[in-house]
């Protein structure tokens, strides 16, 4: 029997037809007389029922199903029961009265249950992968990534882009990470390198005057996994030539708004807003800022060119920096002694020596720091903060990058904490105007 529909797709419009399904049993619920399964495939579930009136026979067959079968039914579809109805699912509105049935396949009782928010080892999903795809979540997962790739290729080709195949096995070339190495048989001792990204050849075709190329490539990088890389990742990449700023800016806008709209159906306002690299990192503390929530970095060093406590002295003194993440009383979070230790240990993982934190309550500053501050630097302090009772001031002073560095990722470890940031939400920004070069301590250059 070959499908008519896919499971997801009956609603109240197809109530008389008979149509042909084809998809995993979900669930089976047997009610006596009548027999219910909810049948699976990958665009979603419709509820099917097994009716000793319609036929004996099929309904006997049916006691027999069990979890992850594969079949192939007919029936009629019908109009579920008054006060039946599953608002949840797209076909909650209808049912199948199932005439005829089809075994595709009988399966083993799963390691593990196909459906959302399991409680199972990564290790037991990957060993049953092919089970584990089969969850709804990892199957919108591969059909948004479909969409993603499907509105970029339309895109970028009304827009005069070529999509071109670069090669996977070259000659290494000086890049940032090591190359992952494939031993050539016809040369032995000699080595290809898969490219870590098509940086050489997309140049080459700039050159060869093919003016705008693109393509959704793979790209391998022999480092430590991070949690924004692993060791292949896919990449949609791009080169044009001809083209300033302005121009790259719109085109790239364009491309994420469309994206949005066909993959997420979704509706996003350009252009972007802007700021500078040097904006982001006063404000931000990082390039990439996430600007869905406040809790903005504050530089203070002018306060305390002339304090008693060393650490921001010193910090002065070597033209650093000191700055602030003030934690409003508005958000009612009480932080214990061990919740601002195990901060300070986290801002150590960017090379933060410490944090220093100031607790405000209706009367008095509390923290170990407070006693070297004078009462013009308090006062100072607190005007420039606006500081009321039940703030909590984080501080970092160092040198700028190291400050930067250690506020920004603890901002935003704290965002996720207090939970100001809605994962629904998206504010893109443009960050512009990067420094070409950065200084390096290690090679004093």
């Amino acid at each position: 029997m070959k499908k008519t529909h896919h499971c997801n797709a009956l609603n109240a419009t197809h109530i008389g037809q008979e149509i042909i399904l084809n998809g995993w049993v979900a669930t089976r619920r047997d009610h006596g007389g009548l027999m219910f399964v909810d049948l699976r495939d990958r665009e979603g579930i419709c509820q099917i029922v097994f009716n000793p009136e319609i036929d004996p026979k099929v309904h006997d067959l049916a006691k027999d199903l069990r979890s992850e079968w594969v079949l192939a039914v007919k029936g009629r579809v019908e109009k579920r029961p008054e006060g039946m109805n599953n608002p949840k699912l797209a076909t909650g509105e209808i049912e199948v009265k199932i005439s005829e049935f089809e075994i595709l396949n009988t399966s083993k009782t799963p390691p593990f249950a196909i459906e959302d928010n399991i409680d199972t080892s990564e290790d037991l999903r990957l060993k049953y992968r092919y089970l584990d795809l089969r969850r709804p979540a990892l199957q919108k997962n591969m059909i948004l990534r479909h969409r993603v790739m499907q509105a970029t290729r339309n895109y970028l080709s009304e827009n005069g882009f070529l999509e071109i195949e670069t090669p996977f096995l070259t000659k290494s070339t000086p890049e940032g990470a090591r190359d992952y190495l494939v031993p050539a048989r016809l040369y032995p001792g000699k080595f290809y390198a898969l490219p870590q990204s098509p940086q050489l050849f997309k140049q080459l075709l700039m050159v060869a005057g093919f003016e705008k190329y693109f393509q959704i490539v793979k790209c391998f990088r022999d480092e430590d996994l991070r949690a924004d890389r692993q060791p292949e990742f896919t990449q949609i990449d791009l080169e044009t030539s001809f083209l300033g700023q302005e121009d790259i800016i719109g085109l790239m806008e364009g491309l994420v708004k469309k994206i949005w709209q066909n993959a997420k159906n979704e509706t996003l306002n350009i252009p972007f807003p802007r700021i500078s690299y040097a904006e982001s990192m006063a404000r931000f503390g990082l390039d990439a800022p996430d600007m869905r929530f406040g809790l903005e970095l504050q530089e203070v060093s002018d306060i305390f060119t002339h304090t008693q406590f060393k650490v921001f002295k010193d910090a002065v003194a070597n033209k650093g920096v000191i700055k602030v993440i003030k934690i409003p009383a508005a958000l009612k979070k009480d932080f214990s002694r061990k919740e601002l230790d195990d901060l300070t240990e986290f801002v150590k993982i960017y090379g933060a020596k410490g944090m220093a934190w100031i607790k405000i309550q209706e009367n008095e500053w509390q923290s170990p720091i407070v006693k070297f501050f004078s009462e013009d630097e308090k006062k100072a302090l607190s005007d420039r903060l606006q500081i009321q009772a039940g703030d909590l001031i984080l501080f970092g002073a160092d040198k700028t990058q190291i400050v930067n560095d250690a506020l920004g990722n603890l901002r935003e470890k704290l965002g996720a904490m207090l939970g100001l940031i809605d994962s629904k939400q998206m504010n893109f920004v443009w960050v512009v105007d990067f420094p070409m070069f950065a200084y390096d301590d290690k090679e004093r250059d």
